[in-house]
């Protein structure tokens, strides 16, 4: 039967199937020759050729491991300088990326069982960093190239000597600073006296510029002595007039009203802080269970209070159930309604106070009540989630 022609689909087939890549137990490293199936696989171990070659690796096993070793080592490395530089990256994504070439190294005729081997040995001898992760193992190449080493040399001493000239510059600043403070001579503090006569019959003379006034009988001097101790009595009394309004001004810095709102802020913090305990159960209000311990029967489920033992014990009654059981305050949570229906209050400074829920705060975690009971009754005031409770 002659062969197929080129564009049969026969030979298009044969063309594929030899174009990817074979399963790996049917290649023969030694003969380089990859096998379709296990048939063929036979046939080619059976050849003449394969049986020499088997001899010469007989030979000498040690030095044909040594070569497709070091031909493995050498594309595995030249693909991750390339491919990925001094980046990090996981060791099967190389090797995938190296086995996708038909004609590579495979990794049974090397001296590596497998790619963790393979990994863990490229970290003893320098040639990667590697580390172990939860997802495997990650290498990163180290480049050891002449040239890439004096190129980072290079720009080592470049950053070096810019830091050097900004410190010389920082330093010549700081250096002219330093000698214009040394040349520069210590001005003098003028001293402010008062204005003191020692007799009440001399006259005050004021050297203004180049002309000069002295004491004696003249009018200039007289007028300009006078004018002179109008101003002094004028600022004395201008001082003295806004020392005693700066007085003033502090006596009332609070008025009456003013006062008066600080002291029943003061008394309705104090009375809050009265009037709050550790306790808050009471009866004839619903809660719910939030402990685990009872199981899931009681887990999350509304009941009762029939019966406050202790301040801090109750005797609750299930909805759902009717069963009676015995809970501490802290196996139980308050109940919020919803808007219109009635509550109790169970602490602070409306405690045992009966109100009808407005509406609920979520930002701030409370509610708006109106009181129904007690001398302030018709009043609306903000109560925390856990300080007030379904009526039952």
């Amino acid at each position: 039967m002659g062969k197929a022609d080129f564009l049969s689909p026969k030979a298009i087939a044969n063309r594929i199937k030899s174009k990817g890549l074979q399963k790996l137990r049917w290649y023969c490293q030694m003969c380089q020759k990859q096998c379709r199936d296990e048939n063929g696989f036979k046939c080619h171990c059976m050849s003449e050729s394969h049986q020499r070659q088997l001899l010469l690796a007989s030979e000498n096993p040690n030095k044909f491991m040594d070569y497709f070793s070091n031909e493995f080592k050498s594309e595995f490395m030249e693909l991750l300088r390339r491919r990925f530089g001094t980046k990090r990256v996981h060791n099967n994504i190389v090797y995938n990326e190296y086995i996708s070439d038909r004609e590579h190294i495979h990794m049974n005729s090397t001296k590596w069982e497998t790619l963790t081997d393979f990994t863990k040995w490229l970290g003893r001898e320098g040639l990667c960093k590697v580390d172990e992760t939860p997802k495997g193992w990650y290498i990163q190449y180290i480049d050891r190239d002449p040239e890439t080493i004096r190129r980072q040399e290079e720009q080592a001493r470049k950053k070096k000597h810019e830091l050097d000239d900004e410190e010389r510059s920082a330093k010549f600043i700081a250096d002219q600073v330093r000698r214009g403070r040394d040349s520069k001579e210590p001005e003098e503090t003028p001293v402010y006296t008062e204005l003191q006569r020692e007799s009440e019959e001399e006259k005050i003379a004021f050297n203004l510029g180049a002309s000069s006034c002295v004491a004696g009988p003249s009018k200039a001097s007289s007028a300009l002595g006078a004018s002179a101790l109008k101003a002094a009595a004028a600022s004395t009394k201008r001082k003295d007039t806004s020392s005693n309004s700066d007085s003033r001004a502090d006596k009332r810095k609070k008025s009456a009203l003013e006062e008066i709102m600080e002291m029943e802020e003061n008394k309705r913090r104090k009375q809050q802080q009265s009037v709050r305990t550790d306790y808050w159960l009471q009866p004839n209000i619903v809660v719910k269970v939030v402990t685990k311990r009872l199981g899931e029967k009681y887990h999350k489920k509304k009941a009762v209070v029939m019966e406050v033992r202790d301040k801090y014990a109750a005797l609750v009654k299930m909805i759902d159930s009717g069963d009676k059981l015995k809970l501490d305050q802290n196996h139980v949570e308050t109940v919020i309604p919803a808007p219109g229906k009635r509550v109790r209050i169970l602490n602070g400074p409306y405690r045992d106070m009966e109100a009808l829920l407005e509406g609920i705060d979520e930002k701030n975690f409370s509610a708006t009540l109106t009181l129904e009971s007690g001398q302030q009754k018709g009043r609306r005031v903000d109560v925390a989630y856990e300080d007030f409770s379904k009526l039952a």
